[in-house]
């Protein structure tokens, strides 16, 4: 009965009523369901105040852990990751644009100019450092729930829009080298028209 109570708590941080004065107030929500079978893990059909519903309920830890993750992992598939060595969709049209640039792709040897890394997450925390109840030296920051979800929400739109101009800009290149290397291959063999 506890988790259930914690449960409807964080359930609430998100759902919250239009008409509540603290958007950051949790609020007490019913999840009780009549005649309930699970549909899949989070999800159920049942009845409620005489009504058929299918109601979602999920843990709000579980699922800002999952938007985190996803908006991380969406940030390095673009940038890449100095930790790991990868380059990221930025990181292979840089390198597309050097090779058109290469003279024996018939380029200037002038590198194209590329925007500069424009990272949307920071991952470094701020911290309030101080002792806390029991005499630790800690550091802690706080945020709204409602707000870092909102946030990432945020961050992951951006990162989806600059993951499809990104995947355009890099088609687009490779497009062009690859009709430069074509070009300088057929210059480079002497035709046989007699």
């Amino acid at each position: 009965m506890k988790m259930k109570s914690m449960m409807s708590v964080f359930i609430a941080v998100v759902s919250l009523a239009a008409c509540s004065s603290n958007p950051h107030k949790a609020e007490s929500i019913d999840t009780s369901l009549e005649k309930d079978e699970v549909v899949t893990g989070d999800t159920s059909v049942g009845v409620k105040d005489g009504n058929m519903v299918v109601q979602t309920k999920v843990k709000m830890n579980e699922e800002l852990r999952k938007l985190q993750n996803e908006v991380y992992t969406l940030e390095d598939r673009v940038y890449g990751n100095r930790t790991y060595g990868s380059q990221g969709l930025y990181g292979v049209l840089r390198k597309c644009r050097m090779d058109i640039a290469d003279k024996k792709n018939g380029g200037d040897g002038k590198l194209m100019w590329t925007e500069p890394i424009d990272r949307v997450t920071s991952k470094e925390e701020v911290y309030k450092i101080g002792i806390d109840g029991q005499d630790k030296l800690v550091g802690v920051s706080d945020e709204f729930l409602k707000d870092r979800i909102q946030r990432f929400r945020g961050y992951r739109n951006v990162l989806e829009k600059r993951q499809d101009e990104y995947d355009e800009k890099l088609a687009i290149c490779q497009a062009d080298l690859k009709a430069r290397q074509y070009d300088q291959q057929k210059a480079a063999v002497p035709s046989n028209n007699n």
